[in-house]
């Protein structure tokens, strides 16, 4: 069963990262398979609350797209490079599949062979040439071993169409020759003489026991079938090993990893119905049938503290949302079936993750209660911040008991550890803690750095200034503005795109706004930044 994932939004930070964590492990006590995932690189504060709690990052989630492994294709649908050309027939006949990939001893994809590739052999290819195995032979002409010395063969075709006198006179048979005879033992005798490379009785016929002698002396191979001459000439032929068939002229192979869409597009330019599957180390795993396309399994997921689209992993609207756990604004997210939707008037999601550890009675170890103390005292700012509830005081007070920690000497130390910005460029001073809205088809942005040392961004002003204007002018925001809220003052600096300066006087209702004022109280992006911004362009 393919694990579902979970995960917050595209730029993690402290909350959204431990809730995946501690969510998953909620679901998994419940029963559940899944696994938490982060949609990038977590800040200084994350990083510091998984060292200290000695709990593994959670892996990168790119996308949630559904891929060619999501379908149901035909797994396991390939011939050997060494079966033959009859076994290629009877595969493809049997599957009703027209092309199969061929693949080496080590699994590797080395090309296709098609039904048009075995009709051009029988038409228009060399049918005095053999080379297979003494096996291949065996399977094609429901043949009988009689000696064997070789296990590959690879000669030239002779049948017995002249009188015995003929034929010794005009064909010369030695190691190399492939002779298809019936009771013409002097023939028979003439071949074991000149060491024929193997000898393919018709008609059940039997070899002498003196020239069955002379056979195992010069090591002469023999194989006995009840198929006519002509049927056996027609056979023999399509025991050449498949691999001299195949064909890498515009065969297109997929990955297990390609997008379901993208090679359907592909494929509707191409015009194929089948496509090779291949691993990222170029095992073949079998073949991609576009009638098969609809009968594919989206990826499961659960989104935590968030649930717009715009915030969330590429490729979410192919993906099946099971659940949601919140505590932002209704998004934009759409779902094609009813979910559960968990979503609250609390400072933090691991609140919500509290209570419903509490509601399903499962005990909460050290670690996990300590990666949802970290989470809280994030979000709400050691529950000074006015989304702060009594749901999350009780919350975090219950878990700090759990984890035998002091949250308000450790809510400090997380503070300083995520305050750094040392060796951080301007984008990722921004970018850091950067969320995207939208409101009437216009890019809203805004970033929050918390911080103990603001004096430290704030020397930078000038520069941050410069790339908001950059992300207004290049990246077509309405609003790209930077928050950078002083713990310890309890308020935020706001800095923003020069074109927007009129935006936030009338949504901060501060008359003749410059860069860097301070707004006393304002902490909160969720309650207070965005939406006094929101409120003002949707007027």
């Amino acid at each position: 069963m393919e694990k579902t994932l979970i995960f917050g939004h595209q730029k993690p930070d402290t909350d959204s990262v431990t809730s995946a964590i501690v969510l998953s492990y909620l679901k998994n006590k419940l029963g559940d398979n899944t696994e938490p995932r982060v949609l990038g690189n977590i800040n200084n504060e994350t990083a510091f609350v998984l060292k200290y709690f000695n709990v593994k990052t959670p892996k990168y989630l790119n996308d949630v797209r559904t891929q060619i492994k999501n379908v149901d294709y035909v797994k396991d649908c390939f011939l050997n490079e060494n079966d033959s050309i009859y076994k290629g027939y009877k595969y493809m006949k049997d599957t009703k599949i027209s092309t199969i990939p061929v693949i080496s001893n080590d699994e590797k994809y080395i090309g296709s062979v098609s039904m048009k590739d075995v009709a051009s052999n029988l038409i228009s290819g060399n049918i005095g040439l053999l080379h297979t195995s003494y096996d291949n032979i065996l399977e094609a002409l429901k043949a009988n071993e009689i000696l064997r010395f070789d296990e590959e063969i690879n000669g030239n075709i002779f049948a017995t169409t002249y009188r015995s006198s003929t034929f010794k006179e005009q064909i010369t048979i030695d190691e190399d020759s492939v002779l298809i005879v019936g009771d013409r033992h002097s023939i028979i005798e003439y071949a074991v003489n000149n060491s024929a490379l193997i000898i393919i009785l018709t008609n059940g016929v039997e070899m002498k026991h003196e020239h069955l002698e002379i056979a195992r002396k010069n090591r002469v191979n023999v194989i006995q079938t009840k198929y006519d001459g002509l049927t056996t000439a027609n056979l023999v032929v399509l025991s050449n090993f498949i691999k001299d068939k195949v064909s890498d002229d515009d065969i297109i192979s997929v990955n297990e990893n390609d997008s379901l869409l993208d090679v359907l597009d592909m494929a509707n330019k191409k015009k194929y119905n089948h496509y090779p599957i291949l691993d990222n180390n170029g095992k073949c795993l079998g073949i991609f049938r576009l009638s098969t396309a609809d009968n594919n399994h989206p990826k499961k997921v659960i989104l935590v503290d968030h649930n717009e689209k715009e915030q969330s992993v590429i490729g979410l609207d192919e993906a099946e949302i099971i659940e949601i756990v919140d505590h932002h604004k209704i998004g934009n997210i759409g779902t094609s079936m009813p979910i559960n939707f968990r979503n609250m008037t609390v400072g933090c999601t691991e609140t919500i993750l509290y209570l419903m550890y509490k509601e399903n009675k499962v005990e909460i170890p050290k670690d996990i209660a300590g990666l949802m103390m970290s989470g809280i005292i994030s979000d709400t700012l050691l529950l000074t911040s006015p989304t702060t509830t009594d749901l999350d005081r009780n919350a975090l007070e219950d878990v700090a008991k759990i984890a035998e920690i002091d949250y308000k000497k450790y809510g400090m130390e997380m503070f300083k550890a995520g305050s750094s910005i040392k060796g951080k460029n301007i984008s990722q001073i921004i970018r850091g803690d950067f969320k995207n809205f939208s409101i009437d088809n216009q890019k809203i942005g805004i970033g929050q750095v918390s911080t103990m040392s603001a004096g430290e961004i704030m020397s930078r002003q000038d520069e941050i200034i410069a790339e908001l204007n950059n992300m207004h002018n290049n990246d077509e925001y309405k609003v790209a503005a930077l928050f950078v809220t002083d713990i310890l003052r309890n308020g935020s600096y706001v800095l923003f795109n020069e074109d927007s300066k009129e935006i936030f006087e009338n949504a901060f209702e501060v008359e003749n706004i410059e860069e860097a004022y301070f707004l006393d109280g304002l902490v909160s992006r969720k309650k207070q930044m965005v939406p006094k911004i929101m409120n003002y362009l949707d007027k």
